[in-house]
């Protein structure tokens, strides 16, 4: 016994690595076997050998786990961050591994679909600890943004060519790159049905994609290497700062989980929402609801304007369902004012109730901490504020005889404005057909989606706080001022000069996608060309029907536009342009004539 316990010993202590490497491999196995038995084996008999390959694979990963799990913590003599991780994924494997053995109340846990979900956490959990692999080698790292948001986007077109994706006609190469572009990309753009030409698989990558796209692959890899090794390095953290725009090195770990758990918190919220606002005839189970609800929830707070629904929105059961247009326009609203403004409010109201316990039950008076509500924060509230506003009464005013002439009640045409007008700019749901509104609605929706949401949100567009720092420094030079000033503070020169070159990149952007759409489709009009070229670069995904016509040509430029705007124009340029050495010395100033 004590030469079993020292070989653990040696092994668990001088030989950890080795050990992770062989359960990453044998995971990536696993994972590659059962994404090639769900989505790609059509054969019944191939299937059902496959199907036992997969099983047998499972009870190996379940096997091994629990020995790694169990031996580090004998040799460890203590639990720490890994060894909770591992205890709680062996305990899910083996809830998994109970109910399909003795069934009973836990059947509902039998079916594969669960057991495919523990081969994926595994594969997560150690394809993340081996992505902190950033002590060995230095990417700048927004270069490794930018790769790995393009190796998100192989892997998902991979997945969604394979044969059991699609149920109709198999999607081509331009077609499946096309669709996990706008996922990734969090547009919302569609060459196909994916409510009718989607299986479940295929569906369930798009929603995969939209999650991650959302927070980024990055953000996503760092929280589970972090979760399921248990730390981070140095070189870690200095890298995921940069990525994450944390300034403060013992901040970067908390704003990580931070941004993740307001994520899941919100979308879990949500899918409550949406599940209490359906009608249970309309689904064969409850479990086909929860899918649906956990799709348009991600969907939603990401931005991404995907639907399940035949028709979208615009359909009869969920064209007049109040209930549910507002479940998910307070998603992709939340999902737009940015995470740092959602956890600004949640410390906010935190201190609120703390000053009101100590007041009213400990009787004690309580220490208020200063700017509790950040100037930023305070910013993109008022900008979002005034934007939703403008947007919904815009709209209502706009549409007043003609696509709200459908809603039967005042209620319903409120409802109906707050859903299009807010969804413009940058969500992508439509509950009208935008061929029937307006020229102005269609202008005013070019310039909401231009506009977009909010800074470190999941939403597209140049952002309001870029666009009101832009009209603000225009009257501030109207009335001879030298600087920006607001709640007291005076706006930096360096966030005016980069609010320029967004909006100046924008523009251009737009026109070079607009005018190549315009050669590679002459037959198409202008304007829906145009709402299209917008659409994509600020990443919306609203449509005037035309993307599935457009040619293989257009939709390669749609894709290029739809991953700058995601990626941001400025964000490629610092990627990809060398930084300039520092001089010692500073010209003389002169001013340009205008």
């Amino acid at each position: 016994m004590d030469s079993v316990y020292s070989f653990l010993k040696y092994i668990f202590r001088y030989k950890r690595k080795v050990v992770d490497q062989v359960l990453f491999y044998i995971s990536l196995i696993s994972a590659a076997v059962m994404v090639m038995h769900v989505g790609y084996i059509t054969d019944p008999k191939v299937a059902r050998l496959t199907e036992d390959i997969v099983i047998g694979l499972y009870y190996g990963l379940f096997i091994i786990e629990i020995f790694r799990t169990t031996a580090s913590i004998l040799v460890a003599r203590r639990i720490n961050m890994s060894h909770y991780t591992g205890v709680l994924v062996s305990a899910y494997f083996l809830l998994i591994t109970i109910s399909r053995v003795s069934g009973g109340f836990l059947s509902a846990f039998a079916k594969d679909e669960w057991l495919y979900l523990g081969i994926a956490i595994m594969f997560l959990s150690e394809l993340s600890k081996n992505s902190l692999f950033f002590d060995n080698f230095y990417f700048n790292p927004t270069i490794l943004f930018v790769i790995s948001f393009l190796g998100l986007i192989l892997l998902g077109s991979f997945l969604l060519m394979l044969p059991r994706t699609t149920l109709e006609a198999p999607l081509s190469f331009v077609d499946a790159f096309f669709m996990a572009t706008s996922a990734v990309c969090i547009t919302g753009l569609s060459t196909t049905d994916i409510s009718t030409n989607f299986s479940l698989f295929g569906q369930s990558v798009i929603m995969a994609l939209i999650q991650v796209g959302g927070l980024g692959i990055m953000t996503f890899t760092g929280f589970f290497g972090y979760f399921f090794s248990g730390g981070f390095s140095f070189k870690n953290q200095l890298m995921f700062g940069e990525i994450l725009g944390e300034n403060k090195l013992n901040s970067v770990i908390s704003t990580l989980l931070t941004i993740i758990f307001i994520t899941l918190l919100f979308e879990l919220i949500g899918a409550i929402l949406i599940f209490s606002s359906l009608d249970a005839t309309l689904f064969d189970s409850v479990g086909e609801m929860i899918f649906f609800s956990c799709f348009h929830a991600i969907s939603g707070f990401c931005n991404a304007g995907f639907t399940i629904i035949k028709d979208g929105v615009m359909n009869d059961n969920y064209r007049f369902n109040y209930n549910f247009q507002l479940a998910v326009s307070s998603m992709f609203i939340l999902g737009g004012f940015g995470f740092g403004t959602i956890f600004n409010f949640y410390t906010w109201i935190r201190e609120k109730i703390n000053a009101i316990l100590c007041r009213l039950v400990k009787k004690v008076n309580y220490r208020h901490k200063p700017q509790v509500f950040s100037f930023n924060s305070r910013f993109i509230v008022l900008c979002n504020s005034i934007f939703i506003v403008l947007a919904t009464i815009s709209f209502f005013a706009l549409e007043q005889n003609h696509s709200l002439m459908a809603d039967r009640t005042n209620y319903g045409e409120w409802v109906t404005s707050i859903f299009m007008a807010n969804s413009a700019r940058s969500a992508g749901f439509n509950s009208v057909d935008l061929n029937f509104v307006n020229i102005p609605t269609v202008i005013m929706f070019v310039t909401l989606m231009w506009v977009g949401v909010s800074p470190g949100s999941t939403g597209g567009g140049v952002k309001v706080t870029t666009v009101a720092i832009a009209l603000m420094n225009i009257v501030a030079l109207a009335k001879g001022k030298e600087s920006i000033e607001i709640y007291k503070r005076r706006i930096a020169s360096e966030s005016v000069n980069k609010a320029f070159a967004i909006i100046l990149l924008s523009i251009l952007t737009i026109a070079l996608s607009f005018i190549l759409l315009n050669f590679s489709d002459p037959n198409q009009q202008m304007i829906p060309l145009l709402f299209e070229a917008v659409s994509a670069y600020t990443t919306c995904g609203l449509s005037l029907g035309i993307t599935p016509s457009l040619s293989a040509t257009s939709k390669i430029i749609l894709m290029f536009t739809m991953f700058v705007g995601r990626v941001g124009m400025l964000t490629l340029l610092v990627a990809f342009i060398k930084n300039t050495k520092n001089k010692s010395y500073i010209y003389p100033t002169e001013k340009i004539l205008y």
